[in-house]
C-alpha cells in the first residue's frame, strides 16, 4: 500500500456534474486520502460563473484549482465520463509542471482516439433529440427531463459540456503520460470491449477492470471503486 496520512484525491465530475457528483463514494473512501472534489464553472458552488464550452479552457480551470490546492503530499486523480477525458490533459499538464500524481483513474470512459459514429454532435441537437440522448447516457433523474423549469436550467450546463467535448473530440492524440493509468468502466458500455486503449496514453503501468453496469455503474459498486482508488499501486512506480 503506496497510501500516505493526507494523501489528496482529486475527483473530475461528468458532463452535467458538479462539486456534490461524487458524495456518494465519500463515506467509502480510505480515511488516509483527502476528498477533493473539483468542479468547473456554471453549476453549484459556481453557479454565477460563465460556463465554459472550450475544452482547453475546462482543463486550465481544473489545473488551476489543483496547483493552488496541492500541498506536497502525493496525490491521485479520478475522473468520470467527461472527467477521465479532462484527467488525462490536466495530469499532462501535472506532469509538465514536475508535478507528477501516484496515478490516473479512468472511469465510465473508454479514452480518446476510438472511431465515432456519424452523427450530430449532441451539444447542437434540438431539444427532443437532446432529451433522448441524456435518456440513452442514464444518470439523469427522469423528472428533470419531464419538467421544463428544471430541464430549462439544466441543459445549458450539459450542452456545453458536450461542447467542449466534442468540438475537439481528440485534443489529447499526443499525450503519452509517465503516470500509471487505472481505468474502470461498467460491463453494458458500449465501449467496454475497448477499455484497453487508455493503454496507449501512457509509457508508465497500466491496469483496468469491467464491473458490472452501465455508464453510471458508479453508484451500484461505491465500495469497490474505493478500492481501487486506495489500493491502486502497480508498484505505483513510474517507468523511466
Amino acid at each position: 500500500m503506496y497510501l500516505e496520512k493526507h494523501t489528496q484525491l482529486f475527483l473530475l465530475h461528468f458532463a452535467g456534474g458538479n462539486i456534490y457528483s461524487f458524495n456518494f463514494l465519500k463515506r467509502f473512501i480510505n480515511p488516509a486520502l483527502e476528498f477533493i472534489s473539483l468542479e468547473l464553472p456554471g453549476r453549484g458552488m459556481r453557479h454565477q460563473e460563465k460556463l465554459l464550452r472550450d475544452k482547453n479552457d475546462t482543463v486550465n480551470d481544473l489545473v488551476t484549482q489543483i496547483k493552488k490546492l496541492r500541498n506536497g503530499n502525493p496525490y491521485i486523480i479520478f475522473g468520470h465520463s467527461m472527467g477521465a477525458t479532462l484527467g488525462l490533459s490536466v495530469v499532462n499538464e501535472m506532469e509538465k509542471a514536475g508535478d507528477l500524481p501516484n496515478a490516473l483513474i479512468v472511469s465510465g470512459n473508454a479514452g480518446p482516439g476510438l472511431p465515432k459514429e456519424d452523427k450530430p454532435k449532441r451539444y447542437s441537437l434540438e431539444d427532443a433529440e437532446f432529451k433522448e440522448a441524456l435518456k440513452k447516457l442514464g444518470g439523469v433523474p427522469h423528472e428533470l427531463l419531464e419538467n421544463d423549469e428544471l430541464y430549462n436550467f439544466f441543459s445549458p450546463i450539459m450542452r456545453a459540456d458536450f461542447e467542449a467535448l466534442e468540438k475537439d473530440d481528440f485534443l489529447e492524440r499526443d499525450i503519452k503520460l509517465k503516470t500509471p493509468i487505472y481505468a474502470v468502466m461498467g460491463s453494458e458500455e458500449k465501449t467496454c470491449d475497448k477499455i484497453e486503449n487508455w493503454e496507449n496514453f501512457t509509457t508508465g503501468n497500466f491496469q483496468h477492470k469491467v464491473l458490472p453496469g452501465n455508464h453510471f455503474y458508479i453508484y451500484d459498486h461505491p465500495t469497490e471503486l474505493a478500492g481501487i482508488i486506495a489500493n491502486f499501486s502497480p508498484s505505483s512506480v513510474i517507468k523511466e
